[in-house]
């Protein structure tokens, strides 16, 4: 007998909860919004900017949702538990997890210092791997993980080796939880976004480099963090939901 084609029925009377990292700040801040608007109660994780974190927490409760700020160094895995316990004890469980959270070094390969490689990694891999494990244990069915890469995997930009190849391990380990929640009902995807205009692409560049970068998509300018956002809404909405295991590159079609 042939499998039925039918999709899996996922409850629909219980308020579905979303934990972002990052939240503080540009495409996490975002993505925190966005799925405020869609209803999600969620959880506002964040490591160094307690006030907009908090700021976006009282927002979202003044429009009659409900969301919480919550610190965690995300390669900590006591504090990324206790970030995950904030969610099941305040709201009930855990549908939605957006490892926005991620840091940046650029600097030549052989220039490259090892110290900052390893903070980047410590981030980046670590980080990622701590919060993709207790999303793989918690995550209720009907749920996703979405993880974030870069387009510069693909564009192989000059100065972004180390951040890059912390990406690229993103990638991966996202590729193969997706195989590893079957049975689970649950999703896994990286976001690959391409050049977009938030603190952490902005800082250190001269306008001349911004503007290169903005003129090489075909649609012409740099993305922005809604534009981010409104993928990973995609992501995490039942619509969204045959969508596994891949590599979305949100780049306005720079590559």
């Amino acid at each position: 007998m042939s499998p039925q084609a039918t999709a899996p029925q996922h409850p629909t009377d219980r308020p579905r909860v979303a934990i972002v990292t990052g939240g503080s700040r540009g495409i996490g801040h975002e993505a925190v919004k966005r799925l405020a608007a869609d209803g999600y109660a969620v959880v506002v994780g964040y490591a160094g900017h307690r006030e907009p974190a908090e700021a976006a927490a009282q927002d979202i409760a003044a429009a009659g949702g409900r969301a919480v700020a919550v610190r965690a160094d995300v390669a900590d895995e006591q504090q990324v538990a206790a970030l995950f316990d904030t969610a099941e004890s305040e709201f009930g469980g855990v549908d939605v997890v957006v490892h926005a959270a991620g840091r940046m070094y650029l600097a030549p390969i052989a220039e490259l210092d090892l110290a900052e490689l390893d903070a980047l990694h410590r981030t980046n891999i670590r980080g990622t791997f701590v919060v993709a494990q207790q999303a793989a244990r918690r995550i209720r069915g009907g749920g996703t993980l979405i993880t974030f890469s870069t387009s510069i995997v693909g564009l192989a930009l000059p100065t972004y080796g180390a951040y890059s190849a912390s990406k690229g391990a993103t990638e991966a380990l996202t590729m193969i939880l997706a195989r590893e929640l079957r049975g689970r009902d649950v999703t896994a995807n990286t976001v690959a976004p391409g050049p977009t205009a938030t603190d952490l692409f902005l800082e250190g560049k001269d306008e001349e480099t911004i503007a290169r970068m903005a003129a090489q998509p075909p649609l012409e300018r740099l993305g922005t963090p809604a534009d981010i956002a409104e993928v990973v809404a995609f992501l995490a909405s039942p619509a969204g939901h045959w969508v596994n295991g891949q590599v979305i590159r949100a780049n306005g079609g720079i590559v």
